[in-house]
């Protein structure tokens, strides 16, 4: 049993977990209440050993507008009340970065700041032909949070990222596709259905190869070519013993489709 939530629901089901952002009246905008809540569900996605894939969505015409600029109006310190409100999303977002079920993301509708930082985070992104993504932040004389400022340029490149941060221009689902933000682009009455069949097939695939897939490529910006050699090879070898490596080769020589129960 999880908590009831009143920013977002979360359900897990066959190894699916589901984290619906849903405050649909406010463009399910970030605020203190859903760092919480969004850093609960991400420790149950990263601890919980039945959960093999995780799909984010949103309700409503937008998937995130950013942060909740009513919420910062009426803190009397803001600094002091921002840096809370990052405590508990940054602590998510690393947890959803690091866990080794892959995050898929569809996105409906705008994802402005925090909104394009949770579709960056993810592996896998799939956009409605309606989607559309904007950098945001500056235009309220904000930074960014969620490790956009590093997941975003390498994605799309410094030149492409900076062009996004001075121009603070929205950014259409096909262009997203072409810049690399998004992984496909589909019908916005197709984004539901699609998003859930894609996360419930990597739902049954090698979890543990997945995560040590997301490890290296976490790291291999941030370390030299030998290292990254070394680190590719101990990741071969975890794999290599689990259940899901040992069954899969089994069933390849026995000319038997693998079947992955995530250990």
């Amino acid at each position: 049993m999880t908590p009831p939530y009143e920013t977002i629901v979360f359900a897990l089901d066959a190894g699916l977990a589901t984290i619906t952002l849903n405050t649909p009246e406010r463009g399910n905008a970030v605020a203190k209440k859903f760092g919480q809540e969004f850093r609960a569900a991400a420790l149950i996605c990263q601890t919980n050993p039945t959960v093999r894939a995780v799909l984010l969505r949103a309700e409503g015409k937008a998937f995130c507008v950013g942060g909740d600029l009513k919420d910062f109006a009426g803190q009397a310190d803001l600094p002091a009340a921002v840096k809370d409100m990052t405590i508990d999303f940054h602590a998510a977002v690393s947890m959803l970065a690091r866990m080794d079920a892959p995050l898929v993301c569809a996105v409906n509708g705008i994802a402005a700041g925090a909104g394009l930082t949770m579709a960056c985070l993810a592996d896998y992104v799939i956009a409605g032909t309606s989607a559309a993504f904007t950098y945001a932040y500056a235009g309220v004389g904000f930074t960014a949070d969620g490790g956009l400022t590093w997941l975003l340029p390498r994605l799309v490149g410094l030149r492409n990222f900076q062009s996004l941060l001075l121009s603070g221009r929205v950014v259409p689902a096909a262009e997203a596709l072409a810049l690399g933000i998004v992984s496909e682009v589909v019908d916005d009455a197709e984004l539901p259905a699609r998003a859930e069949t894609f996360a419930r097939r990597l739902s049954q695939g090698p979890t543990k190869a997945y995560g040590g897939i997301k490890r290296l490529a976490l790291a291999s910006f941030s370390q030299a070519y030998e290292a990254h050699l070394e680190a590719e090879a101990q990741a071969l070898f975890l794999a290599a013993g689990t259940e899901d490596a040992r069954g899969a080769i089994a069933a390849m020589a026995a000319r038997q489709k693998p079947v992955f129960n995530g250990r």
